[in-house]
């Protein structure tokens, strides 16, 4: 996966432009509310859905496979965010926990034994009564059936991305032991659900 998107960005740069997605305002609109102040982004890209939080005082951490997309970041957004080399299974890369995590168009890229990883490893690291957020695909996405067929509402499409499509029961399924509390179904690039979890204090996860 690290060749396949590394010689993305390198071919098509800022390929999704600089705005911030849709799931990300709402994410953003719920942090300010909840007065989130540190926050962690697993597949950071080049940070057009990481500036926003900045920009609204909160501190940003970062997770990217790509070094192009980090070389982009700091072009762009300048070096005041710290974003961590490396693949997302091998989190943690720092000690810190967070009160606010937030993965857009990530954890549908794995598989179902890495998904449950995922979850875990940003489940750990945040904070009491801290907020994931999850922006992942849903199964009503025109896209949803194309390409090859490789396991239960997963395809192999674009050239080698491998994609999973959630509905509700499944978000239920991987998520309801992590403190799910809402699901928003949210139309960004194509449909996609905002699965929102918070972690309290009487929720023992693993």
């Amino acid at each position: 996966m690290a060749e396949y998107w590394e010689e993305t960005f390198k071919g098509k740069q800022e390929m999704w432009g600089f705005d911030p997605a849709p799931c990300t305002l709402l994410t953003n609109e719920f942090f300010v509310q909840h007065k989130v102040q540190n926050v962690l982004i697993p597949g950071i890209g080049y940070g057009r859905n990481a500036q926003i939080f900045k920009d609204h005082g909160m501190s940003v951490t970062g997770i990217e496979i790509s070094k192009t997309a980090i070389e982009l970041a700091h072009k762009h957004f300048g070096n005041h965010m710290i974003i961590h080399h490396g693949s997302v299974m091998e989190m943690p890369f720092d000690k810190k926990l967070y009160d606010g995590i937030y993965a857009y168009a990530l954890i549908h890229l794995f598989d179902k034994k890495e998904r449950e990883k995922l979850i875990q490893d940003c489940y750990d690291q945040l904070t009491e009564n801290g907020f994931m957020f999850f922006a992942v695909a849903s199964k009503k996405a025109p896209i949803y059936g194309h390409g090859t067929h490789i396991g239960k509402d997963r395809f192999e499409m674009f050239g080698g991305i491998k994609m999973f499509f959630y509905d509700k029961e499944t978000i239920q399924e991987e998520f309801g032991k992590a403190g799910l509390f809402e699901i928003t179904e949210v139309m960004d690039v194509y449909p996609f659900y905002l699965v929102k979890c918070q972690k309290r204090k009487s929720q023992f996860h693993k």
